[in-house]
């Protein structure tokens, strides 16, 4: 068996050179032929339901405003009920037929059982479920004193997916309907201070991997990976919401030029209408995964090169550009309250509150 594994070795990646080279210029026309058909034939989002999670702020909210122009009705959920009506009535001045504003918690079973069900009792079915609720961060992996924040930032970035999924997955394979996830080129391509949210990503694409082909052609399942767009991982800092102890400022909830958004958030509804199992943006990072399987040490000694540190090193929780706090040569998990404790304590929407009801609009 080694022997043959040892000959296959050798022999299949070159063969595939070869088939590839010859079948390119077949399979682009395929491709492209494909891509307008589907783009003529794309689905009719006038009057569909779709739950939007995430939808605050940054792209889920640029996702909402799509879909409203596309006359659907909307359900936006996040924790932030105040923002979700800003957004809400822009939505509506969109275009959105009707829109039910749900503050809810993703990490929660209950509450993604919740607004999933409110929905069907309202509704009486639902098209796409589209999960862009994440959550980032930017600390070297060795400079963590408080391992607690790692299953949380896994909370979030997976099971903030999983559980929407689980629960609305009945109600989409009786309407043929559509999952719509916001991943990331970190899944595969490797970039420093985001060891745990990169794992969570890859976590969370294999998983919508397999379950494409578990519910075959009764759900579509539209992956999107952004590369640098310039929005979530920007501007890292703390915020306090209504009702809420201090928290890390979700990825999502950063305030940023939106342009690059807009572009990203257009593509994935346009391609979840037309049904594309892959939105990109931009598709040029796809080349490096090439280099990935083909020549692995030349894309690491690429990568080191151009993201090399250079003097002392600066940590925020959040985002790449400014830091947090002004570092003084303490890990900064360190310097502030337990990430636990600042993430443990959400608002509880579960409570019974005029303004924590679902509101349907």
């Amino acid at each position: 068996m080694d022997f043959f594994n040892s000959i296959l070795n050798w022999v299949v990646p070159p063969a595939s050179f070869v088939i590839l080279a010859f079948s390119w210029p077949t399979l682009c026309f395929i491709n492209a032929c494909e891509w307008l058909y589907s783009s003529f034939y794309s689905e009719n989002m006038e009057d569909k339901v779709v739950i939007i999670t995430g939808a605050s702020s940054g792209i889920g909210e640029q996702i909402a405003y799509e879909y409203a122009k596309r006359r659907a009705n909307l359900v936006l959920v996040a924790r932030r009920e105040q923002r979700l009506r800003v957004v809400g009535q822009n939505a509506r001045d969109m275009g959105a037929k009707h829109v039910t504003v749900i503050a809810a918690d993703v990490v929660k079973e209950e509450d993604c059982r919740r607004f999933v069900n409110d929905t069907i009792n309202f509704y009486g079915r639902l098209d796409h479920l589209v999960n862009t609720a994440s959550l980032g961060h930017t600390f070297y992996f060795e400079e963590v004193t408080d391992t607690s924040v790692f299953p949380l930032l896994l909370d979030i970035n997976f099971w903030g997916n999983v559980y929407p999924t689980s629960v609305a997955l009945p109600y989409l394979q009786q309407s043929n309907g559509r999952i719509v996830v916001n991943a990331s080129v970190e899944t595969w391509l490797p970039l420093p201070r985001m060891s745990l949210y990169a794992a969570a990503k890859a976590a969370l694409v294999n998983f919508y991997e397999t379950l494409r082909f578990e519910v075959k052609d009764d759900v579509g399942i539209t992956i999107a990976t952004h590369g640098w767009i310039g929005s979530e991982v920007t501007g890292g800092k703390f915020m306090l919401e209504e009702g809420a102890e201090m928290q890390w400022k979700e990825e999502r909830e950063v305030n940023v030029t939106v342009g690059p958004i807009e572009d990203y958030a257009r593509l994935i509804v346009s391609g979840a209408c037309r049904g594309d199992a892959y939105v990109k943006y931009p598709s040029w990072y796809d080349i490096f995964l090439l280099f990935r399987v083909f020549a692995p040490n030349v894309l690491n000694w690429t990568l080191r090169f151009l993201l090399a540190t250079h003097g002392a090193r600066r940590t925020s929780l959040l985002g790449t550009g400014r830091p947090l706090l002004e570092y003084t040569g303490k890990p900064l998990l360190e310097m502030s309250p337990s990430p636990k404790k600042l993430l443990a304590s959400p608002t509880h929407y579960s409570q019974l509150s005029p303004l924590q009801q679902p509101k349907w609009e």
